[in-house]
């Protein structure tokens, strides 16, 4: 018997509401699996401050504020300038205000905030939560981790944020930040941590934590907390085109700041230790090339003359594995290490030197500003002097390294090689990375000075095996692993 559809259509309509009955204690379960942060924001408010500086700024050119900077470099910049010079100048400098966040980390007046947040500042007021405002003086900060811890003399002993241990926050779990985007003070968002040990280019010592948080300008130096009101990290950059937030942002690592706060409340300045190399992150194929079973460690692209490293028999072409009883499983987790380290302690490190593990012990110097030499780049006629196995095997061409054209590759009077002149289309040296104007000093581990070297070094190279290739560009040592063509 066939059933008509109308009562088809009454018997779903009758279970629907049945299905949204058993459904709904999943939805309450849903909702009630989600944190209630209303306590926790109240209680962690007052321990966030609102920071705003004032800056000097140098007089600006005339020029400069010409519609869309100026015509400089068009037809119409003398016109514009013959005009605008005519103006008389007004010759003065001007203030200019910027926007912040800070914790309280002591109930005497200490608040941690950004580097950036107070750089350059002629004058930094903090408002507290109950809109009191204070001078504040700046006690220290330090450029390399963004960090900077300013004081106000308050009448009163302050409410202080607890500071939490980020080494044990996981990805996934929840975390609120707290600060002042725009200017709008005591806002508070949330979100999870996306990832930890996010390199994103802003320094030595990259290692930060990601949250979908909404973190906008104005957030900056305040605090990310966990659900137990700890401060886990300091709010300092976000992703994004247009500055505000996507869901990208980023935040100092508390374990981070309290090493730089403590030496900044008692120094004013942070004293770091000093290795004395230049590494390279060890990727897929350097692992290969190095005979390695995975990618680990920091590989040394270079070692410095009568540095610390070198006085412990470290050589280019090491990887470091472990430093102190620290693995290194990062070429990131290095400078970190070392950074660290008590000037004048002699720690160990292992390091992976031609397939065989080696203990070397190091005694950390102390980390100071060294200028790099610049060398003025001059012109070179030499012709190529590639051998046919190095075109067919690599793809290029190369030049010995001569007396005359050693200024233009940035080497020094000792040093050996030969100059990546050419490159083929599609050649494996070209897709491997390899450039023109690459100084070769190394293949496999082969000196190399001269065309025919390499040519040897290549001979000795199984086809299709995975070569480590050791060059200088524009004065920056750097390993690349090469495949070695049929």
């Amino acid at each position: 018997m066939r059933i008509p559809f109308s009562s088809k259509l009454l018997r779903s309509v009758l279970l629907i509401p049945l299905m949204a009955i058993w459904l709904m204690p999943v939805a309450e379960a849903a909702v009630s699996g989600l944190p209630n942060l209303a306590p926790l924001a109240k209680r962690l408010k007052p321990t966030v401050v609102n920071i705003s500086t004032q800056q000097k700024n140098p007089e600006k050119k005339v020029m400069k504020r010409m519609p869309h900077g100026g015509f400089e470099g068009t037809p119409f910049e003398d016109l514009f300038k013959h005009f605008f010079d005519r103006m008389p100048d007004r010759g003065e400098s001007f203030k200019s205000k910027s926007l912040g966040s800070g914790v309280i980390v002591d109930s005497s007046g200490y608040i941690l905030t950004n580097h950036h947040v107070v750089e350059k500042a002629t004058s930094i007021q903090v408002r507290l939560a109950d809109e009191t405002e204070y001078e504040a003086e700046v006690v220290g900060q330090d450029k390399k981790t963004d960090l900077a811890l300013i004081r106000i003399k308050a009448d009163q002993k302050l409410p202080v944020a607890k500071l939490g241990n980020s080494a044990t926050a996981e990805v996934g779990s929840w975390v609120m930040a707290i600060g002042n985007p725009f200017g709008l003070e005591a806002t508070v968002t949330a979100g999870i941590i996306s990832a930890k040990g996010r390199v994103i280019g802003a320094g030595p010592y990259d290692d930060f934590i990601q949250t979908d948080a909404a973190i906008n300008p104005g957030n900056s130096g305040g605090p990310l907390f966990n659900l137990d009101g700890e401060v886990i990290g300091i709010n300092t950059a976000i992703f994004s085109r247009g500055g505000g937030s996507v869901g990208v942002g980023f935040a100092i690592p508390i374990n981070l700041a309290k090493d730089v706060m403590a030496q900044l409340k008692q120094n004013g300045r942070v004293e770091r230790g000093w290795l004395g190399v230049r590494i390279q992150s060890v990727t897929q194929e350097l692992a290969e090339a190095l005979g390695m079973n995975k990618r680990r460690g920091a590989l040394v692209a270079e070692v410095v003359e009568k540095s610390p490293a070198e006085k412990a028999d470290m050589r280019t072409g090491d990887v470091i594995l472990t430093f102190d009883g620290e693995p290194v499983d990062k070429m990131n987790d290095l400078p970190a290490l070392v950074a660290r380290t008590a000037v004048g302690k002699k720690v160990p490190v292992v390091v992976l030197r031609q397939g065989k593990t080696k203990k070397l012990y190091v005694r950390i110097d102390k980390l100071v500003d060294r200028s790099e030499t610049v060398v003025a780049h001059g012109k070179s006629d030499n012709k190529a002097e590639s051998t046919d196995l190095i075109k067919e095997k690599l793809g290029m061409r190369v030049m010995t390294l001569t007396a005359e054209n050693r200024a233009r590759f940035k080497a020094d009077e000792k040093q050996k090689g030969v100059v990546v002149t050419n490159l083929t289309r599609g050649s494996v040296a070209l897709q491997a990375g390899i450039k023109r104007g690459d100084l070769i000093t190394q293949f496999n581990r082969h000196q190399i000075a001269a065309a025919d070297d390499l040519e040897r070094a290549l001979e000795k190279a199984g086809k299709g095996s995975m070569a480590l290739v050791y060059l200088l560009r524009d004065g920056e040592p750097l390993f690349v692993p090469v495949r070695i063509g049929e």
